[in-house]
């Protein structure tokens, strides 16, 4: 089919939705944006189908003046994104529906926001349509700074601006990466397609345009060390936006470095070393620094950390197999790569939305006030739960479906032949990721408890109570898709594979069988345990229907006056934790000191933090020694006008010299 035309028909709709946007009266705004995103997914949707289930679909355009035709492919890979990202925003529109009421007197921010919400996702799509790099770039530019306008939803908080600056700052070194890196590609092969990797001369020096584009795309997913803006921008944020954020935008930077490694023709081996080394490091540091967070945004921003970190060890396992040329482990680890980055989409954007439920009942998001929500909001608390658990890899949740895949590649990669140093990196990933299980169900555990079980720990401004239908209907659509992949997972698992044969040139054959029909088993007993759980529950539910509810008090243990600030806290559960990885995590601790002369002391204060290591190691010294830099110039910018015209009266005067005496061509 002809997908120019579509094209022109997104950006159609989208220009017409602003200007009707900006027209309609404000209670009709978000209804009309709901509209135009979903008119998009349907144009959209349309090629990314016949893509994944036929052939790509190609096609380009002319601009005058402009270096080269604009390709535009939709394969796919790219079909694979798409999809996520269009089911994915149009659950966020849905809950901003309903989240955003409360906001019904911030007029104008509404509006920028509503506007900026449809251009971010059309944007997104237009990056995973475009080949050319220059278009990507713009694409990719656009969605940036849209994003930032939906982080910086409540301007009017300092706060919320420093964390919309940082996320600026590093969306636009993402930015520079990047554009070095097609700079380079040009130079090198006189082309800023994607394809033109595939051309590049087998030389050593080749290999800095792959990782300057790799380094631009590991910024947007959140790999350490460039994952600093993610624990800022997600609690800045409304809870929608984080979710479609954690959900879709980070796996932008997956797909950008999915692009460019199937057009790599060398060093698959050191690279997906590389790969697996620095993505177990990630998924470690991710979730050992959730465990101690208190904020459960900031908690379930490192979450995402965490779980692009597993999203790396199944490329890094992949490119692994290409360099061995085994073909089991390529399909293993860019299959469970690829099905992590849905799972991940639904269940991190399930527990954002379920987070963002709380917050709005409770306007705070510091899990120590809270507790015994379960009580106030059970559909909140339900939806949270399973979230918690998929995420955590618990069967039969979604999750453990691509961490089975992870863990079943590298367990592969252990029996193929192979040399002593990959074996020991395999080994000790296998391990890391043991590791990284163990703490993600220390993390929900502790959080879930903390803010659902128990009782109230403080007096909140006024009762909470359960969301309303358009906020639990996402969740709900959420549900349905986690379970259609915990029922059909070789399903999924079939068209992930057709994506990696497709992208790679490869064909599987038996090993896509043989995988299928294990997943196929796996499927029929999870459908067995949900139907003997189900039926459990109908009994119990069958038994007691018509039994009148009585309620007692707990057992005290003979004390009958419980203080509720005794109740085990996040620090309860987080302290011996902290203690354990405190040369990885670092606590604060604020407090005044009593002296021996207080006789009688007032009251004190005291809180305790933990801080990022790399943060305060790495980028708050670099930032600190660029202010230092650019300060000892701010002498240039001094308000005077006259200054001005003298700058450009030299600029002038230098542009002159240089033509007369041939320095400027």
């Amino acid at each position: 089919m002809e997908i120019l035309p579509l094209i022109g028909l997104t950006a159609l709709v989208l220009v017409a939705g602003i200007i009707g946007l900006v027209l309609i009266s404000d209670k009709y705004k978000a209804i009309l944006t709901l509209f135009i995103i979903l008119t998009n997914t349907v144009l959209t949707s349309i090629p990314a189908i016949l893509a994944l289930t036929g052939a790509p679909q190609l096609g380009s355009f002319a601009i005058p003046h402009f270096i080269g035709d604009i390709a535009v492919r939709v394969d796919s890979l790219s079909a694979w994104f798409i999809l996520i990202i269009n089911f994915t925003t149009i659950n966020g529109a849905l809950f901003g529906m309903g989240y955003l009421k409360s906001y019904s007197a911030l007029k104008l921010n509404l509006e920028m926001h509503w506007v900026f919400y449809a251009i971010f996702h059309i944007s997104m799509i237009w990056v995973c349509m475009f080949e050319h790099g220059l278009a990507f770039l713009v694409s990719w530019e656009l969605m940036s700074l849209s994003s930032l306008m939906l982080v910086i939803f409540e301007f009017q908080n300092k706060s919320t601006l420093k964390a919309g600056i940082n996320y600026m700052v590093q969306m636009h070194l993402s930015v520079v990466f990047l554009t070095l890196g097609f700079i380079w590609l040009y130079v090198q092969t006189g082309s800023f397609n994607f394809s033109a990797l595939a051309t590049l001369p087998q030389t050593y020096e080749t290999i800095w345009v792959f990782i300057l584009l790799f380094v631009g795309f590991a910024i947007k997913a959140g790999f350490i060390p460039f994952h600093t803006w993610l624990p800022h921008a997600h609690p800045a944020a409304p809870s929608h936006v984080s979710g479609v954020m954690s959900g879709v935008i980070v796996k932008l930077g997956i797909y950008g470095i999915f692009r460019i490694i199937t057009q790599l023709q060398q060093d698959w081996l050191l690279i997906g070393e590389v790969i697996l080394s620095l993505s177990v490091a990630t998924a470690l540091y991710g979730i050992i620094n959730a465990a101690v967070k208190y904020d459960f945004k900031q908690m379930l921003a490192y979450c995402t950390i965490e779980n692009i970190g597993l999203i790396g060890i199944g490329i890094g396992i992949g490119l692994i197999g290409l360099g061995n040329g085994n073909n089991l482990l390529v399909l293993l680890g860019f299959s469970a790569a690829l099905l992590h980055t849905l799972n991940h989409s639904l269940f991190k954007s399930l527990l954002f939305f379920a987070a963002g439920s709380v917050y709005q009942q409770t306007h705070t998001r510091d899990m120590e006030l809270l507790g015994g929500l379960i009580k106030k909001m059970p559909k909140t608390a339900f939806f949270f739960l399973l979230g918690a658990m998929a995420i955590g890899g618990l069967p039969p949740l979604n999750g453990f479906v691509s961490e089975f895949l992870i863990y079943t590649g590298l367990f592969q990669a252990l029996s193929a032949p192979s040399e002593v140093p990959q074996l020991i990196l395999v080994i000790l990933s296998v391990a890391g990721l043991a590791v990284v299980g163990g703490i993600s169900l220390l993390t929900f555990t502790k959080t879930f408890g903390v803010i659902f079980l128990g009782n109230p720990r403080t007096d909140l401004p006024h009762e909470p109570k359960e969301s309303a239908f358009v906020m639990l209907l996402p969740q709900y659509l959420i549900v349905a898709a986690m379970f259609s992949v915990v029922i059909f997972p070789q399903f999924y698992f079939h068209y992930a594979a057709n994506v990696i044969a497709d992208a790679f040139h490869l064909n599987f054959g038996n090993e896509v069988v043989s995988i299928s029909e294990n997943l196929a088993v796996m499927g029929r007993v999870s459908i067995l345990f949900i139907s003997v759980l189900l039926l459990l529950f109908g009994i119990r539910w069958f038994l007691l229907r018509k039994r009148e509810k009585v309620h007692y008090e707990t057992w005290g243990c003979g004390y009958v006056a419980p203080v509720l600030k005794a109740q085990y806290t996040g620090k309860s559960f987080t302290r011996p934790f902290g203690q354990l990885f405190s040369f990885l995590i670092k606590e604060e601790k604020h407090f005044e000191k009593i002296n021996k002369s207080d006789l009688y002391p007032t009251k004190r204060i005291f809180s305790t933090t933990y801080f990022d290591l790399i943060e305060n190691a790495l980028i708050h010294p670099l930032t600190k020694g660029l202010n230092f830099f650019l300060n000892r110039f701010g002498f240039i910018q001094n308000g005077q006008i006259q200054s001005y015209v003298l700058y450009g009266i030299f600029f002038i005067i230098i542009v002159f010299l240089g033509t007369a005496f041939n320095w400027i061509f």
